[in-house]
């Protein structure tokens, strides 16, 4: 995987993903003109997307039918630069009137353990929480 990212004024920054124009800028305080998310959040839209891939998909070959989903994510990060991630809660919220919460948990373990890329790269310098969420109650 190799992009490019390409300045284009001030404190944004374009780059061309798979035919997909990102834009990446900073808030007015520091420079910016607040023309795209900043990168740092776009960490967690990528954990978020990745691990919510891995579990849809794995439902589907479980014969699951999730009616909602989504997933929250909420960062921690350090007050000294350079301001990383210590800690990242992840929460999965499906609602499915058949939809079985051992399966639902097996397909979220897998997603994180086995197949999200990113979950492998933050985890070793993260400290990665999960919740889920079925039908408005929390699982153990």
């Amino acid at each position: 995987m190799e992009l490019t990212t390409r300045w284009l004024d001030g404190m944004a920054f374009e780059t061309d993903l798979d035919g997909h124009k990102i834009i990446v800028d900073a808030n007015p305080e520091v420079g910016g003109r607040d023309q795209g998310p900043s990168p740092k959040p776009l960490v967690l839209v990528a954990l978020a997307g990745c691990t919510a891939m891995d579990v849809i998909s794995i439902l589907k070959k479980m014969r699951q039918e999730v009616e909602s989903f989504s997933v929250r994510t909420r960062g921690e990060t350090t007050d000294e630069h350079p301001k990383r991630f210590t800690a990242i809660e992840v929460t999965y919220v499906f609602e499915g009137a058949g939809l079985c919460s051992d399966k639902v948990t097996k397909a979220v373990s897998l997603s994180e353990e086995r197949y999200c890329g990113v979950f492998a790269t933050l985890r070793p310098g993260v400290d990665i929480r999960r919740r889920i969420i079925l039908n408005g109650n929390e699982l153990a």
